[in-house]
């Protein structure tokens, strides 16, 4: 099929990215044991959601653009392939044109103040640099710019015979505000079904909701192996990879299963050895475990995080991404599928659930997470986008002097080292361990 120049410069992006995780991939398979099969089945995943859209877009199939909040167990048991709105500024972040796709967001206007991660899609929006979806699910949710991302994709001209729908969410945390949402997600399904003519099987439902427990089950699991002293990962690959291939690119699927069955293996394994997140080195010893309280650095993470690990033995035993307090659903009956699916979407996914509602969330995850992983210090990076949390960053510290454990605000950007560079990261870093005689 010949695709106009429009559709093929839409996906040229995703080609792009396609054909890095086929390398990566290859890469995966080359190192040996659990731990380079647990790398390959997430490349496998990751190159599989991106070839399905490809796919979309080339033979006019239809999909749609949504988020990881959004419920996407519905769009696997529909079978309707789903892409989020996101998911480049995270994918992309190693590549070595992000921070000129950074610098050509303020040239068209954005400014900098704006969350890197929602100035990232605009410009990709705005200069035909994203698939046009069939539909499209908004987020309203959890902070004041991705309103502003569902305002550039209903005033787009490229998108401007795109549908939207999205759900309203209640402010509230209670039993009535869940069932209000779990309506508001049957109002999607009702949507979706409108204009893509896929339709929703309960049974079906059913089946994806019992795997996706099985996979969350596995997670929570992998996660008591990570209280262990010393903890048998770090950064990677239990933190912000465990959330992206349990919800980011598809949900309820056995290979996600698979994936943390063999997670739960290889944690397991380093536990029995008395290994901790740096094998090979026998005069290497965790020192200093963390809690690093956003999602973990992107662009110039290979610069900082084995730092901490090699300069100062800190392990990120566990981070607000890598966290694991997803309630199972029951599948009893339709109503209480759409529950369980909507205190998933609107409570438990993180940074919806600090963001959206009280303080109290951000001061309740520290007051759980800092004894259950034997916390020494939490950190608060103090991303710039996420203006949020860092209004809160006050009742964080002084949750943390309540508990006994350091606490450190510095200010960033996640994914532009400009905005703060490494090394002066790297010197507040040093400066706050060593006053705080964690060194």
């Amino acid at each position: 099929m010949v695709m106009t120049a429009v559709k093929q410069k839409s996906v040229d992006r995703y080609v792009r990215e396609r054909d890095r995780f086929a390398e990566m991939l290859e890469m995966a398979r080359l190192v040996p044991g659990d731990e380079g099969e647990l790398y390959a089945k997430m490349f496998e995943i990751l190159l599989d959601a991106k070839e399905t859209i490809v796919d979309c877009v080339e033979n006019d199939k239809p999909f749609i653009a949504g988020y990881f909040c959004n419920a996407p167990e519905l769009f696997t048991a529909m079978g309707v392939p789903w892409f989020m709105v996101m998911e480049s500024p995270f994918l992309q972040s190693s590549a070595p044109y992000v921070l000129s796709e950074i610098d050509a967001t303020e040239h068209m206007g954005l400014g900098t103040d704006l969350c890197t991660a929602i100035r990232l899609p605009i410009y990709y929006i705005e200069e035909g640099l994203m698939p046009v979806p069939t539909a499209a699910v908004g987020l309203l949710y959890p902070c004041d710019a991705t309103p502003m991302l569902q305002q550039v994709i209903m005033h787009n001209q490229g998108w401007k015979d795109v549908p939207i729908f999205s759900c309203d969410p209640p402010y509230t945390s209670d039993e009535r505000a869940i069932t209000y949402f779990a309506e508001e997600l049957k109002r999607m399904v009702t949507f979706l079904e409108e204009h893509t003519g896929h339709t929703m099987d309960i049974d079906r439902l059913r089946e994806v909701c019992e795997e996706s427990n099985r996979t969350y089950s596995l997670w929570q699991d992998y996660n008591e192996l990570r209280r262990n002293v010393p903890s048998p990962h770090g950064f990677t690959p239990g933190g912000s990879t465990a959330f992206a291939i349990s919800q980011c690119f598809t949900a309820g699927d056995p290979r996600c299963t698979e994936w943390f069955d063999l997670l739960y293996k290889c944690g397991e394994a380093r536990v029995k050895a008395g290994q901790g997140s740096i094998v090979g080195n026998p005069d290497w010893k965790e020192r200093i475990r963390l809690f690093w309280f956003d999602i973990l650095p992107f662009i110039w993470a290979e610069d900082f995080l084995p730092w901490l690990e090699q300069e100062w033995g800190a392990v990120v035993v566990m981070d607000m991404f890598g966290h694991c307090p997803y309630t199972l659903i029951d599948t009893t009956n339709e109503d209480t599928i759409f529950y369980g699916l909507a205190k998933r979407a609107l409570i438990d996914a993180p940074m919806i659930r600090q963001a959206r509602g009280t303080a109290e969330n951000f001061s309740n995850d520290i007051r759980r997470i800092v004894p259950d992983y034997k916390i020494d210090a939490v950190i608060w990076p103090g991303h710039m986008g996420h203006k949020d949390g860092s209004a809160a960053s006050g009742i964080m510290r002084r949750t943390c002097r309540e508990l006994g454990v350091p606490f450190l605000h510095i200010g960033l950007d996640l994914f532009d080292p400009r905005y703060t560079s490494v090394d002066e990261i790297k010197d507040r870093v040093s400066e706050f361990f060593t006053g705080m005689g964690l060194g």
